[in-house]
């Protein structure tokens, strides 16, 4: 199968069975959805999601999260992964959105990977979720996604995914594509045990079908 034979079955089964698919992240700004993306990061979005409520009835915005201590910080987001680094990451972008931005989360990519804690893929969250801009965010789940159905075959880094993804992917469908793989290696394309007799692409995903012809060889 031809790759843009592959990316045209699995967009529009994606864009037929999932055409609502968003962030997992409960935020009610620009701002929160940055911290909620900052302390997801190696964590579960269950996991913020229990965090978050507490953080932003204290800290809501820049300006409270600029002015608090890093212990405030720290004892409000202690139960996720690497507190420590996150809390210093936290105070630090909220003071840099406090001083340099006016408070307002800026909405170019190279501005917003100045903020302590945000990196390219963070950025490009926030950019497609809120601006809905024709960026690929590459995470886990994306880059372990994409490899397995074979839409970036050769990549090695979160950047070569993220390239090959953009190439294939028309500008329009970028945002949804980004939710449509990190849900489906959140719900059916795990990392330790894929549920590839589930899997209503898997006839399309080179993975599945690379497994099968091993499969048919073993039992001859």
């Amino acid at each position: 199968m031809r790759i843009k034979e592959r990316y045209r079955f699995i967009l529009d089964y994606f864009a037929e069975h999932k055409p609502l698919a968003e962030t997992e992240l409960h935020y009610s700004d620009t701002f929160q959805l940055l911290v909620a993306v900052i302390l997801s990061a190696q964590c579960t979005d269950k996991r913020v999601n229990m965090i978050t409520p507490q953080l932003f009835k204290v800290l809501p915005d820049a300006e409270s999260m600029a002015s608090a201590s890093q212990e405030t910080i720290l004892n409000l987001i202690k139960s996720c992964s690497y507190p420590n680094s996150k809390a210093k990451h936290l105070k630090g972008m909220a003071t840099m959105i406090t001083e340099k931005f006016n408070g307002v989360v800026p909405s170019d990519i190279e501005q917003l990977q100045m903020l302590p804690g945000v990196g390219r893929k963070t950025a490009n969250v926030i950019a497609s979720v809120v601006w809905n801009a024709p960026v690929i965010a590459v995470d886990t789940h994306v880059f372990r996604v994409a490899k397995r159905l074979g839409l970036a075959p050769g990549a090695k880094t979160p950047l070569d995914v993220e390239l090959a993804l953009t190439e294939n992917i028309p500008s329009a469908q970028r945002p949804l594509a980004h939710h449509w793989l990190i849900l489906h290696g959140r719900y059916v394309c795990t990392a330790r045990k894929p549920m590839c007799d589930k899997c209503e692409i898997n006839q399309w995903c080179k993975y599945f079908q690379s497994n099968e012809k091993h499969r048919s060889i073993t039992n001859q």
